[in-house]
């Protein structure tokens, strides 16, 4: 768990990145509804989250930045016995007062008012402008905050290293387990629900991201979520499932055979696409580019796939042309932590990429789609789909895999 004085630090150093005489204004996510009166399972907005460490819907935090001094209020849902009859206790403004470090607790129904006095004197107002739409009186300059958010999640404390470790390490449980039991003739969404047991069994209640489990040519889906066809003896089967742990998340994709083997042609594909992978994760440390990253992984995949004669001619014609883009057409890697996508920027507002640094966690995650129906490579890669992602931390000299126990060697 993160200490409720880690909450405080980020709002502090939030209130150092905002302009003086602003208010920062973030809400909690909003129910939402999956059919008729029937919810989906409610999620703290990211961002809020961040902020506070507070789980409910309803709330709202209010940062002031006057000239000399600042002020941190966080409203909450108000006692109501009987809404809590059906929906569950709330913590109310009492015992919100003992645990969260603002400076003061009011009843959410109290925000306009507060709003109201707080923004009299105020220039700038700055709020998710995904997640919000606010217009105040008197304010004359709307800024977007999540940026500066996003900014600050690159850099991860121990804390919240310590809790997508925990989340890795559950996950790996799951993806052994897939390992390990005879899959022949099973359907893709039992295959699933052996993830989700295990997830939930060891305290990771949510999935990180809806899993992917692509027996065959659905793994050249990148997408895949149906999960709802026999997996066949001989085929492969990409699986991208990653639980999620006290709102940290994990991101791992394993490639296995269906019945414990590979093919020959499997194989090639297989050990090409985790050489890149292995050299590309080799690279990572401080101030590297990941466009740096991105750019090798181009050319070692185009160099792997002329080899096995998947794409015929001149490598740098190729890559100019972005031929490769027909078998590799994604990312080498993206941030992770709250969000599984962490909502962080690759670009400072001035147009120049952020290098990597110490506390960054990101995946590294090559890949090879091959439809079946291909007729412009050899037939025995036809309909094979491979991708092998780890979750890797950025270390003052270099990196960490934080998901290195999860078997990938054939």
């Amino acid at each position: 768990m993160i200490h409720e004085l880690e909450y405080k630090k980020r709002r502090q150093k939030i209130l150092k990145r905002v302009s003086k005489n602003s208010i920062t204004l973030l809400f909690s996510a909003t129910p939402k509804i999956r059919s008729n009166d029937t919810e989906y399972p409610f999620r703290q907005n990211s961002n809020f989250y961040y902020l506070t460490g507070f789980r409910e819907d309803n709330a709202c935090l209010l940062l002031i930045k006057n000239r000399k001094k600042t002020k941190s209020i966080l409203f909450v849902h108000k006692k109501e016995p009987q809404q809590e009859l059906w929906n569950g206790k709330r913590l109310g403004k009492k015992e919100a007062k003992k645990r969260f470090l603002v400076d003061e607790i009011y009843d959410r129904d109290m925000l306009e008012t507060i709003l109201k006095s707080e923004s009299k004197d105020k220039n700038t107002l700055y709020y998710d402008f995904k997640a919000d739409k606010q217009k105040l009186e008197n304010i004359k300059t709307y800024k977007d905050i999540s940026y500066h958010i996003g900014l600050q999640r690159l850099i991860k404390s121990k804390s919240e290293i310590a809790l997508i470790q925990k989340a890795i390490d559950i996950t790996a449980l799951a993806h052994h387990n897939a390992m390990n039991i005879d899959k022949t003739d099973m359907n893709e969404y039992q295959l699933q629900a052996e993830f989700e047991y295990i997830f939930k069994k060891n305290g990771a209640y949510n999935d990180a991201y809806t899993s992917i489990v692509a027996g065959g040519n659905s793994a050249n889906t990148l997408h895949y979520i149906e999960n709802n066809k026999t997996l066949k003896n001989n085929e492969l089967i990409l699986i991208d499932a990653g639980c999620e742990y006290n709102y940290y998340a994990s991101d791992i994709t394993r490639t296995i055979a269906t019945n414990g083997r590979f093919t020959p042609a499997q194989k090639e594909l297989y050990n090409m696409v985790l050489e890149v992978q292995l050299k590309i994760i080799e690279m990572i440390k401080p101030n590297i580019l990941r466009t740096t990253l991105q750019k090798k992984a181009v050319e070692l995949l185009t160099d792997g796939m002329i080899d096995l004669k998947i794409l015929k001619g001149n490598r740098d014609k190729i890559i100019k042309k972005e031929l490769y883009k027909k078998y590799y057409p994604h990312g080498i890697g993206h941030w992770m932590g709250i969000d599984v996508h962490d909502e962080s920027p690759y670009k400072y507002k001035n147009g120049k990429e952020i290098a990597l640094a110490k506390g960054m966690v990101l995946t590294i995650e090559p890949g090879i789609y091959i439809d079946k129906e291909d007729k412009d490579v050899p037939q025995k890669y036809r309909g094979i789909g491979i991708r092998i992602e780890d979750d890797i931390l950025v270390t003052e000299n270099g990196f960490k895999n934080l998901s290195l126990s999860i078997m990938k060697k054939i």
